[in-house]
């Protein structure tokens, strides 16, 4: 059963050796099932109001086993189907209320509506402007802002690919720090070689004429992104000698 956000027992401080699990364990947690989750991520959802950790007095986070299966349930929608943040509240709202929720189709998506794909093949998910907007929490003016340095592109219908939602959150959650999108602009240079790296290597597969070929090129393409996510991710842990939980 999901726990609300709002209300309930147990919220506010909590007692030691409640049972409860630090941030860092419920990362561990999730990671076999989310391996690019960080701890940041976590706390984005929580300041979206997604999860609500209980506190120690100290005001360490302390999670429950309902507050990490309702972080699983919010990773999967925007994994698997590419809801933006507020519709995802809305179908944990309606769960938690014992209401049937329909997740709209793998295929794509604009304006919040699911759109089938072709017979052809899968068809990258896709949200409009003013969702995207709504997603992430931002005006106009930012946007634009981030179209000027690359770092979100609406494509030739002028919707957008789902992950531009989480680009445009961290965007906004790395402008906490101090960090302009002008100061992204290297990131993403180093993404599209990165990017450019991979589809060298699937090239061949994507032009084969076996239809079964072509769809293991698919397959490829997403083993090789995750593993030059998590050389990034090791690379720049190593140049700032950091070492993440």
């Amino acid at each position: 059963m999901l726990r609300t956000p709002s209300g309930g027992a147990g919220h506010g401080t909590t007692a030691p050796d409640s049972g409860l699990m630090s941030i860092g364990t419920v990362l561990n947690v999730l990671r076999d099932e989310f391996p690019d989750i960080t701890i940041s991520k976590i706390r984005f959802l929580e300041s979206e109001g997604l999860v609500e950790p209980q506190r120690t007095p100290s005001g360490y986070r302390k999670f429950s086993a309902e507050d990490v299966e309702r972080l699983g349930h919010v990773l999967r929608m925007q994994r698997d189907h590419y809801l933006p943040l507020k519709v995802i509240r809305e179908h944990l709202e309606a769960m938690e209320r014992g209401e049937p929720v329909q997740l709209p189709a793998l295929g794509r998506q604009r304006d919040g509506q699911a759109v089938p794909g072709s017979a052809e093949g899968p068809t990258a998910a896709r949200i409009g402007r003013a969702e995207l907007l709504a997603a992430a929490g931002a005006g106009e003016q930012e946007l634009q802002e981030w179209e000027s340095y690359g770092l979100v592109a609406p494509l030739e219908d002028g919707a957008y690919d789902a992950e531009a939602v989480t680009v445009a959150s961290l965007v906004i959650e790395l402008g906490r720090f101090g960090i302009e999108p002008r100061h992204l602009r290297a990131m993403k240079a180093a993404a599209d070689r990165e990017a450019g790296l991979v589809e060298q290597v699937v090239a061949p597969l994507k032009r084969h004429r076996n239809p079964q070929t072509r769809a293991h090129a698919e397959a490829r393409t997403k083993e090789l992104a995750g593993l030059t996510v998590k050389l990034h991710a090791a690379l720049v842990r190593t140049a700032l000698g950091v070492r993440l939980p």
